[in-house]
Formats: structure tokens, C-alpha cells, sequence
């Protein structure tokens, strides 16, 4: 969601040389982005973790002598690091206290809370004095991807299309998951009224709710999770006809490469965090405690127990004919 803003600035400064600060698992994202000139990867925890950490973080940053750190984070620690190293304009929105910490401190009223969150972002780089108009994130990546996907096909049996992307799992916590078995309901679907095989996504951590789906597709479903770096993911998504997803990073993904996707929400709201694009579609209950945006869910996830197989099988062969 932050693609945007970086275009923006990319744009906006085409002589300034854009280094982005990211986790590494995210990394991929960004260094095969138009404009941006190098990416430095955030470990922690790790080398950069703790104090000394930090301060080790903020050594190399004082070394790129930059002009500018632009928060897209709204963490006290984003901004205490950049004014750690001594980078002479640091702007952000004034939350979590670091107001003192910033140069360009932008407040954040009721209406930019509403907004989703690609504007959220913009709105603050228009801060700044820059062009910035409604945006679509829009992903590429280098073709010599491709071949490394492929690999990762075919080491997992994965057969011949048309594919169609699970992502099963989420960071955030399980009051954004839709039911594993329900996922497996949906992929036993796909694969026998749609013809579709299906390639399950995620981290290392979704392999459990990877599982049911195995047992309901059998041979027609490869599990993928924890297998594959980022850019691998992003061009494995790129050959699915459709995407299936929770709330999640390969969501964005998805919907930023073009990828007809269908996409459950419950716990989180999807004006603010869904996907964006005209080939998205979104189920959505809006139940009366959603979106609460907990990571765990008091209620039995009633807000995912009420969306059911079949509609999101229906939503699926919505968008099955978007793409060939």
C-alpha cells in the first residue's frame, strides 16, 4: 500500500537517489521498483536489534548522508532512529509521541483516519509540497524471476494450469483467518467444477492451515508455504487465473501485479486495507462488532463463520473469466 507514495516522491524528485528501509522478507518488493536506488535491510531482530542495534543502524544511515527520512510508519522507534542518525528533515505523522522527534510533523485529523490506507500515505507525501494523485498500487518484477518460479513448480509436482493462488494464512493473527477447512471446501470446488489446480502461498507459519486444503484437493493442490522468497511469490501470483486470500501482504500482491482476486475480511476494514484495482472483489459481512481489528477474536469469529463456501465460490467464478 505504500507503492504509491514511494512513485510519488520517485517522481516528484527524479534526480534524488530513493533508498528504502524495510524488513528483508519485503525486500524484494521494493528493490525491482522504477526509482528506487537501493534497499537496506532492517534486522531486526537481529544485527540491528536492541540498542546497541540501533545504534549500529543509525551509523550506516549517518553514512548515506541523506537528506530526507520519510515515515511511513507511524512507530516512535522509525523516527527515533532517523534523528539517531542525524538526518536533517524527518517527516511523518505526529503519533506515538514523536512530534519532538520530527522536523515535519503532520497531524492527522478524522478524515485522513478514514481514508484507506494508500491515501493515508499519499496525504502525507502531499505534505511535503509534492504531486501526489489517487493511486492503484502497481507491481513489476525483473524476468529473471521467472525461471526461479518455475522451479519452485515444478520441485513441487505442481502440474500444468490454470492455477489458482490460497493464501490461507495472515501475519497479523487468526481473527483475520477464514476457516482452513472452508478454504479446502473452496479448493476442492475449484479444482473439480473449475478445473483449477491450486498453489498454496504463505509463510512457513501457514503450512497448519495449509493442511486441511491438502486433504479436501489432494493431488490437484501444492503446498508452497514457507518455500518460496517473495519474489518467487510475486511470480507464482502473476501466473494464477485467480487469487484467493485473508486480509494479508500477498493480498496486496496480488491485486498490485493484476491478478483477479477474491479477497474474505472480518476483523479488519476493508475501505481502509483492501484491495484496490477493478479485478478485486471483496466478502465482507460488516457484521455489528467488525471491523474490531483485534488479532484474536472473542466471539468464535462469528464475523468469518458467516461467510460460507459458496459465496466466495460464486464470487470466484466472477472473476474466473477476467483472466485466460
Amino acid at each position: 500500500m505504500s507503492l504509491p507514495a514511494v512513485t510519488a516522491v520517485c517522481q516528484g524528485v527524479p534526480r534524488a537517489e530513493v533508498t528504502i528501509l524495510a524488513k528483508p522478507w519485503v525486500g524484494d518488493l521494493f528493490s525491482a521498483f522504477p526509482g528506487v536506488h537501493r534497499v537496506i535491510p532492517y534486522l531486526s531482530p537481529g544485527v540491528h536489534g536492541g540498542i546497541k542495534g540501533r545504534w549500529r543502524l543509525a551509523r550506516e544511515l549517518r553514512n548515506g548522508r541523506f537528506d530526507l527520512a520519510l515515515h511511513l510508519p507511524n512507530s516512535f522507534d522509525s523516527a527515533l532512529l532517523s534523528f539517531m542518525a542525524g538526518i536533517p528533515r524527518r517527516a511523518g505523522y505526529q503519533t506515538d509521541g514523536r512530534g519532538i522527534l520530527l522536523t515535519d510533523c503532520v497531524p492527522v485529523d478524522g478524515k485522513v483516519k478514514r481514508e484507506h490506507q494508500v491515501e493515508y500515505y499519499l496525504h502525507l507525501i502531499r505534505s511535503l509540497g509534492l504531486q501526489a494523485g489517487t493511486g492503484i498500487p502497481s507491481l513489476q518484477f525483473p524476468l529473471d524471476w521467472v525461471p526461479e518460479a518455475d522451479e519452485v513448480l515444478k520441485s513441487a509436482g505442481s502440474g500444468e494450469g490454470p492455477f489458482v493462488g490460497l493464501s490461507p494464512g495472515s501475519q497479523y493473527g487468526s481473527a483475520k483467518e477464514w476457516f482452513p477447512e472452508r478454504f479446502g471446501e473452496l479448493g476442492r470446488l475449484i479444482s473439480e467444477k473449475l478445473g483449477g489446480r491450486l498453489l498454496i502461498l504463505g509463510s512457513a507459519g501457514d503450512r497448519a492451515a495449509a493442511a486441511p486444503i491438502l486433504r479436501a484437493a489432494g493431488p490437484k493442490a501444492a503446498d508452497l508455504t514457507g518455500k518460496t522468497t517473495l519474489g518467487q511469490a510475486m511470480a507464482i501470483i502473476s501466473r494464477c487465473r485467480v487469487f484467493v486470500t485473508n486480509d494479508s501482504g500477498l493480498m496486496h500482491v496480488a491485486a498490485a501485479l493484476g491478478v483477479p482476486l477474491v479477497a474474505i475480511f472480518g476483523s479488519t476494514d476493508p475501505s481502509r486495507t483492501g484491495p484496490l484495482g477493478t479485478t478485486s472483489r471483496v466478502v465482507y459481512k460488516g457484521l455489528s462488532c467488525a471491523p474490531c481489528l483485534k488479532t484474536q477474536c472473542p466471539r468464535n469469529r462469528e464475523c468469518m463463520e458467516a461467510v460460507t463456501v459458496e459465496e466466495v465460490f460464486e464470487e470466484v467464478k466472477r472473476v474466473w473469466e477476467l483472466r485466460r
